[in-house]
């Protein structure tokens, strides 16, 4: 576990020569290797399933392979410390999980690497992908290289059999908003459950009262300003809101959403109020109850949004941004990424602890566009390099558009100014592109964009190579 989020859980099969003799021989040595890998996945959290013996016969083969199909491990780790027959390996793959990787260890006087090169030339041979890793594994760079590709292994298992849940349709005539529920079962794993957005008006209507107003009171308490101005925002509106977050959070768990969008706009803008606490909160680590897990929820329904923010909160295991693409400061050479009350208040201190980051917090009454008002949450991203991504489409096809950068802050006056130039009542992020303005507003696929601090461009390579999708680092 790490922040309440599950870890990978691995299977471990180390192949042996075919030879009795030869087997026996190099036995000891052989799980020697086997017991440094599933110690070192276990310092790192992970779950290790090892396999009961070392394949060297077709039927401990098959038993091997069947051992990780009953434990139903996220990837199979094929390892290889001396020459292994390959027709073993074969076998094992009848049964054991994918994605496979293929690593040869770091063993002088043997030939691993040799027994890895015919071992995963055979799986070639029968269609069955495959990755390779040669090397020590107590090498920070191998483990490095080992750990991406079982997080991102673990992301793309850990999508397939999810729901997302979709409040109300295509909003303001988005096409890169949505997509048919056949494509991504098809290619995710994913299936999409539509939902009325009426069905938040009315269970908001059912959230006891005594509840609402202790949630109140905790953002009374706890948030940095509340700006009443007795008409967009009271504390009328703001306890709306409030009863329109429990409202989805209870949908998700009645439906058993592991993610969801809401089109907001105009319907509930117009006539019943903004989403934007129920967008922020719900992406964050905590609510007005405590600590809880991010559910990832995209405004305006962007269907290929919140997959994106899926795939990149089960690789960094945080909450994920959610942000216009608004605008380029040359002045500063920044791009203002801003949006109404999307971005988590997990970005104003990028901490798990509430109290780091809603000092930090404003809610502003809303603006003009939102006719029945609310709270906008307005802060600034915390500084840090983030890795900055997008699902798109390029002609029906999948393809996934990868960046990073830097978010970073200027002296308050200055702060204010730039956000003041745009919509100063919303949240922000100024982004230093590691990439030309030019390249991104050529390449970058839409309007909204999405972010996480860290850097985990290769397990975003990675899960697209699984899921068979293209990508580009722009």
């Amino acid at each position: 576990m790490k922040g309440g989020f599950l870890m990978a859980k691995v299977g471990v099969i180390t192949f042996s020569d075919g030879r009795p003799h030869v087997h026996q021989e190099l036995l000891s040595m052989n799980l020697q290797f086997q017991n440094n890998l599933a110690k070192k996945l276990e310092e790192a959290g992970h779950e290790v399933v090892v396999a009961d013996e070392l394949p060297w016969t077709n039927e401990t083969a098959v038993k091997a392979g069947k051992k990780m199909q009953l434990n139903d491990v996220d990837c199979t780790i094929f390892n290889y410390a001396i020459w292994a027959w390959p027709h073993f390996t074969v076998l094992a793959a009848q049964f054991a999980p994918p994605p496979y990787l293929c690593l040869s260890n770091i063993n002088p006087g043997y030939p691993g690497l040799v027994g890895m090169l015919a071992s995963s030339g055979a799986l070639a041979n029968i269609g069955m992908p495959y990755w390779r890793i040669s090397g020590e594994i107590k090498d920070e760079k191998v483990w490095k290289k080992v750990n991406t590709f079982i997080n991102a292994a673990s992301c793309v298992k850990s999508l397939r059999g999810e729901t997302f849940g979709c409040f109300g349709g295509r909003p303001m005539g988005m096409y890169t908003a949505t997509v048919g529920a056949d494509v991504w079962a098809k290619i995710f794993g994913v299936d999409v459950e539509h939902i009325d957005q009426w069905e938040i008006v009315r269970k908001a209507q059912t959230i006891p009262q005594e509840k609402v107003e202790k949630a109140f009171l905790w953002c009374e308490e706890n948030v940095g300003k509340i700006m009443y101005d007795g008409k967009q925002l009271t504390p009328e509106i703001l306890k709306r809101q409030i009863a329109s977050y429990y409202a989805v959070k209870e949908i998700c768990e009645e439906m058993h959403l592991d993610f969801c969008g809401i089109k907001g706009q105009p319907e509930l803008t117009n006539n019943f109020c903004t989403m934007d606490i129920a967008e922020a909160f719900l992406n964050d680590p905590y609510d007005f109850d405590g600590p809880k897990e991010p559910i990832v929820c995209a405004t305006e329904a962007d269907m290929d949004a919140a997959l994106t923010m899926e795939i990149m909160k089960k690789l960094a295991k945080t909450p994920v941004l959610f942000a216009d693409v608004r605008h380029w400061h040359d002045d500063y050479q920044i791009l203002d990424l801003c949006n109404s009350g999307q971005h988590a208040t997990y970005f104003a201190g990028a901490s798990f602890n509430y109290q780091d980051n809603l000092p930090k917090v404003i809610f502003y009454p809303e603006s003009f566009y939102f006719l029945a008002g609310g709270a906008a949450i307005h802060h600034l991203a915390h500084p840090g390099k983030v890795t900055l991504a997008r699902l798109g489409r390029k002609n029906g096809c999948y393809w996934m558009a990868i960046l990073t950068g830097e978010f970073v802050q200027f002296d308050d006056k200055t702060n204010q100014e730039i956000m003041t130039r745009t919509q100063i009542e919303w949240p922000h992020a100024f982004c230093k592109l590691d990439t030309s303005i030019d390249n991104f507003i050529q390449k970058f696929p839409c309007n909204h964009v999405h972010a996480v601090y860290g850097d985990y461009v290769e397990e975003l390579k990675t899960v697209c190579e699984i899921l068979g999708i293209e990508w580009e680092v722009i």
